[in-house]
């Protein structure tokens, strides 16, 4: 194994087990890139320990997913470039200071879309085999850690283990370090009344038996709590939290009638709180999975009712989705909506769902737009269902005209005469 001119020997840095022993300049070259898992997977004690050393290191680039920990900082920007493909959680200081650098490119493509790492960090826990698996989030670390130059792994006892994730390819780890400490928690927020109208409107639409993807954010969590009378509901998500372990304990969620992973509910990281982990703790009905198979859309459309679920930003009267900027700043991400919104699509009684509040900043602002303020994240072209607390409107196979008028009867009341009178096109 090669880092820099120097030779490690995987075998003598195995069991590191002071973090304290780790000198990161081994590992990242000036102008070097260092990844890690995001959310609630970030291998924290890492991350904390190279930021502390980040100045002994000079100028480095680290690419982030969603960070929910110190992390991110931006006083770090004194010698670290950081990159993500969302602006989620802390990521938002480093997006409004103007230091947040952004890939905007299909999830199911992020392992080959970066450029490979020079360090990758990962959670980890260890089975009864003494086999180190992906923990908390497998997505798309393995794509990844193929392609690093050097892995250091943090085995965390305290991690969910998931027999059925995948164990973490040894070749490229350079150091473990072993750590008990408590995983990241995102719970459920509590429901307003908006989301819990949303929620029932989107539950109207889902069938018993139906298979759901659901985005991250707090309305799809909110929508799934309106599930509680549904039956055999599917789970195939990038990622899942604590109201999809609600649905699992009270049995709504059995994936019985999935024609693949029967039983199963498959997901690529755990974005939920201490409920969701011991759901998943040795529980084979759980299984992590890499993005490619997640997102694969040849597997997702040919699961009969896939519904996907996914937020947005603003939708403007044609069915184009903004996801990713509000006011200017880049607070969401390109993500895997997209690509979840066309293989619904062509799913056999499919439903692509985007799910929003009609307003923002207290009602002082409408989501239903004439035109977006930011970017496409998904076209007009790829229009499906767009729901609101004032109903569902059913863009697919609609002219514009009639998309027009389906669009503003969702529209919040005080603002339809307005949109109603702003240009077609």
């Amino acid at each position: 194994m090669h880092a820099h001119g120097c030779r490690i020997q995987v075998a003598e840095l195995m069991q590191t087990t002071d973090i304290s022993g780790i000198d990161f300049r081994r590992f990242v070259p000036p102008g070097g890139l260092v990844a890690w898992g995001q959310g609630c997977a970030e291998p924290v004690p890492l991350t904390s320990a190279l930021m502390a050393q980040r100045r002994n290191i000079g100028n480095f680039r680290a690419f982030v997913g969603g960070s929910f920990a110190g992390s991110t900082d931006p006083q770090h920007c004194d010698v670290v470039t950081f990159s993500s493909y969302i602006g989620m959680g802390r990521n938002a200081a480093l997006s409004k200071a103007g230091r947040l650098d952004i890939l905007p490119c299909a999830y199911s493509s992020m392992a080959t879309s970066l450029v490979p790492p020079d360090l990758l960090m990962l959670q980890a826990a260890e089975d009864a085999d003494g086999i180190l698996r992906y923990a908390v989030a497998c997505e798309y670390l393995p794509g990844l850690a193929d392609r690093a130059r050097a892995i250091v792994v943090e085995v965390n006892s305290e991690a969910p283990l998931s027999p059925q994730s995948p164990a973490i390819d040894m070749a490229r780890v350079v150091a473990v370090v072993r750590t008990a400490r408590a995983v990241i928690e995102l719970p459920s927020g509590e429901a307003d009344e908006v989301a819990t109208r949303i929620g029932r409107i989107v539950a109207a639409l889902v069938e018993d038996g139906a298979t759901l993807q659901i985005g991250v954010g707090s309305l799809p969590e909110t929508a799934l709590r309106a599930l509680s009378s549904h039956r055999d509901i599917g789970i195939h998500s990038g990622a899942i939290g604590d109201s999809v372990a609600a649905l699992i304990e009270a049995g709504v969620v059995t994936n019985a009638r999935k024609p693949v992973d029967r039983g199963v509910t498959v997901a690529g990281i755990f974005f939920g709180s201490a409920r969701l982990n011991r759901l998943a703790h040795g529980n084979s009905a759980i299984r992590l999975a890499p993005t490619s198979y997640t997102h694969d859309a040849g597997i997702i459309s040919g699961i009969d009712r896939f519904v996907s679920l996914n937020s947005a930003i603003e939708v403007d009267l044609t069915g184009a989705v903004n996801s990713e900027v509000a006011n200017g700043v880049y607070v969401g991400g390109v993500g895997g909506a997209g690509e979840f919104t066309r293989a619904a699509a062509r799913s056999r009684g499919g439903l692509p769902i985007i799910a929003l509040g009609s307003t923002a900043a207290r009602g002082k602002v409408s989501r239903i737009v004439d035109r977006l303020s930011g970017p496409t994240t998904i076209s007009r072209s790829d229009a499906g269902i767009v729901v609101t607390e004032f109903g569902a409107a059913d863009l697919r196979g609609k002219s514009l005209a009639e998309r027009r008028r389906l669009m503003i009867e969702i529209a919040h009341p005080d603002v339809r005469a307005w949109l109603d009178s702003s240009p077609s096109y």
